[in-house]
């Protein structure tokens, strides 16, 4: 499984327009194969500031979302959203289970 985990920080200003750009995204990719899970999330106490969390069955369904019409419409968003900084990572995991 490979999980995608990260955030993004934006002009306050572009609040609304980024969750929309979000939301729209997170619609489209729930229904990609091998996508399990797909998040965007606001921190409660700073309305710049975006987290993004994905789960993935492999590599294959990651590249095959890389390259669906709806991320590049979503990439042309963010460049208009005044993004101040972004940090993302890719893990690949080898087992998930709970914590206790």
């Amino acid at each position: 499984m490979i999980v995608i985990a990260g955030h993004i920080r934006i002009d306050t200003a572009n609040r609304e327009a980024t969750s929309a750009a979000a939301s729209e995204m997170m619609k489209e990719t729930h229904s990609e194969a091998g996508n399990i899970s797909y998040t965007f999330s606001s921190d409660l106490s700073d309305p710049g500031l975006f987290y993004i969390f994905e789960e993935w069955k492999d590599q294959d369904a990651l590249d095959f979302h890389f390259k669906t019409p709806h991320m590049a419409k979503f990439q042309g968003a963010l460049g208009g959203l005044g993004i101040q900084e972004m940090k993302v990572q890719k893990y690949q995991v080898s087992s998930v289970g709970p914590i206790a």
